[in-house]
This record gives C-alpha cells, sequence and structure tokens, in this order.
C-alpha cells in the first residue's frame, strides 16, 4: 500500500468509481519475477530458481526444504505456490499471504528464518499477476487465490523424491515456467493432509485482505493480521466512517465473521496504513488475543523489532493450544 499524491486519487475516484479500479491503483505493485519454476518432463516436480533480486541468504541445504507447485484458481488463473518445510515436528503452518510489492523469491529468505524461529512450516503463493503466477492481480483474484492455496495445503499431492512417479495435469504457460532437464529426479505423492486446526493464516498488508475473507469463512487454529487495513477507501480517505459500494478490501465488515483467534500486530508509526486500522479492526474481533502494538515502527520495519519475534513464539508455542 502506498501515499497517492491529489491528482492519483481525483484519477483513483473519477465517475463512476468501482472498486475493481480502486484495487489495482491502491493496492497492487507486482515487481520483475525474482525466480523461476522449472518443470520436469513428467509436469511432476517444480525445480526452483532464485534471481539474485531474491537476495536469498541461506545454503543450497535449505532452499532444498523449499517445495513448489503451481495450481488452478477458481478463475482459471494457475498460482505458483510454495511449501517450506522449517520444522520436521511444527505442529502448525503458516498459511501465508504477502505484502503488495513482492513475490515469492523475495519471501523465500523472510520464510525459512520465520518458520525456524518460531517452529512452524510456511505455505505460501504467489497472487495472479505477480511471479509466475498467471493472469491479473486483482480483488476478487485475490480471494479465488486464497482459496486455491487453502485447498492445495489440506489436499496436494506431496513428492517423495526418488521412488517412482508422481502426476499432474498442470503444464507450464507463463514465461516464468520453464521445462527442465529430465535428470531431474521423479517422485512418489501422498497428501499434505494437514487439517484447519493446524493451519494459522497470516496476511500481511495487503496479504490481510485475503486472508480475512478466508478466515471469515474457514475456521482455523488462529489468525495473525501483520500491519492490515480495515478497507481500502479509508486507506486513501482516512476520514472515512462507513463502508461505500465501491469501497475496495472491506475487512473491517468481515473480521467480526471470523471465529477463530485473531493476533493484531501494528507499528504505532506505521505511515502507509495507519495504525488505528489495526485497533478498529482489534476491536471488532470475535476472539482477539493480546495484540502487538510496535513502538516507533512504519509498515516495512515491524518485523525487525525483537518483540516481533517475541510475541510470534509465545502465541504459537503457548497461547493457541488454550484457546
Amino acid at each position: 500500500m502506498n501515499h497517492l499524491s491529489l491528482n492519483e486519487l481525483c484519477c483513483l475516484f473519477c465517475c463512476p468509481p468501482c472498486p475493481s479500479r480502486i484495487a489495482s491503483k491502491l493496492a497492487f505493485l507486482p515487481p520483475e519475477p525474482t525466480y523461476t519454476l522449472m518443470c520436469d518432463e513428467s509436469g511432476s516436480r517444480w525445480t526452483l530458481h532464485l534471481s539474485e533480486r531474491a537476495d536469498w541468504q541461506y545454503s543450497v541445504r535449505e532452499k532444498d526444504t523449499i517445495e513448489c507447485f503451481m495450481t488452478r484458481t477458481s478463475r482459471g488463473n494457475r498460482i505458483a505456490c510454495m511449501f517450506v518445510r522449517c520444522s520436521p515436528n511444527a505442529r502448525y503452518t503458516l498459511l501465508f499471504s504477502h505484502g503488495n510489492a513482492v513475490d515469492l523469491g523475495q519471501m523465500s529468505s523472510f520464510y525459512i528464518g520465520l518458520g525456524s524461529r518460531i517452529n512452524c512450516n510456511v505455505f505460501s503463493y504467489d497472487y495472479s499477476g505477480y511471479g509466475a503466477s498467471s493472469g491479473k492481480p486483482s480483488e476478487k483474484n485475490l480471494y479465488a487465490d486464497v482459496d486455491a492455496a487453502w485447498h492445495a495445503l489440506r489436499t496436494r499431492l506431496r513428492r517423495h523424491p526418488g521412488r517412482g512417479i508422481c502426476t499432474t495435469a498442470l503444464h507450464p504457460t507463463s514465461t516464468t515456467l520453464r521445462r527442465a532437464p529430465s535428470t531431474i529426479h521423479q517422485s512418489t505423492c501422498d497428501q499434505y493432509g494437514i487439517r484447519p486446526e493446524n493451519v494459522i493464516i497470516y496476511g500481511q498488508s495487503i496479504g490481510t485482505v485475503p486472508s480475512v475473507d478466508l478466515a471469515s469463512r474457514y475456521e482455523s487454529a488462529a489468525v495473525i493480521l501483520h500491519s492490515p487495513l480495515t478497507s481500502g477507501m479509508r486507506v486513501a480517505f482516512p476520514d472515512t466512517k462507513k463502508t461505500y459500494c465501491f469501497d475496495a478490501f472491506p475487512n473491517i465488515d468481515k473480521i467480526s465473521k471470523v471465529t477463530s483467534p485473531v493476533l493484531v500486530i501494528h507499528g504505532t508509526e506505521d505511515e502507509v496504513i495507519d495504525f488505528s486500522h489495526g485497533l478498529a479492526l482489534y476491536e471488532r474481533c470475535q476472539r482477539p488475543v493480546e495484540p502487538l502494538w510496535v513502538e516507533g515502527a512504519g509498515h516495512n520495519d515491524v518485523e525487525l523489532y525483537g518483540q516481533y519475534l517475541e510475541r510470534l513464539k509465545q502465541f504459537v508455542a503457548h497461547e493457541i493450544v488454550n484457546l
């Protein structure tokens, strides 16, 4: 999410305003892809290749813990998914919806660091039009994308290298998808089989939009909202008091439908999405837990403060099981 000039706001809300126009101009800044996915000849295994811009911070060994694949959404797009197995004994898996100006390649190092520190595996995906995902980013596609990710996490066939072939109907079409040499090991599969009670829905910034929508329809172990927004109009026009029919991303109207425990995290000096958004959502939660208001933090540096990891560790290791 980004500040808009007066001229941009006038253009954004030209007559008649519509959610798709607000969404596309306010929210989506897909970067040039920082990774490619290479598929073997059987179409059963995908290999992740990161560019220098992905800023990979770990070794090849850690990279081998990342499994990538493509899945199709209800709106016909193919989206890239990433499963990061950070801990063999992890009880929970984060279903992570990232911010608006990054892709899976840029987030991969963060996922390994976060998951290993709070003892969670991480499952993430790229929105339509981001990274290796096809289509264009839009509000409707956000909701279809997170649905596809949720169902893949629940039912996806996962690979076991070197034990035969796992078939799939998906084939690469995007310029960021490639056919890999046939020397890549083939694999057999079983289901991830991750139950809802072992999934923590995690959204950051624009990622809180699909996260709240999903959590309003499905119960999970918990929900984490990191620098959330109440709605698109309220970001652009802070004095907005109600949700208009042409508003986009109406988290404020959906949060009360979330029945899972909700942890809200927000920086008090957020210059993009004001701290008041996090507070307003917290006050409307059915089952809020103690929030984390990070004193002095902005929009993009909350995770650099020590209390961020401390609060997540406490929440995951001790609070969720007792809620």
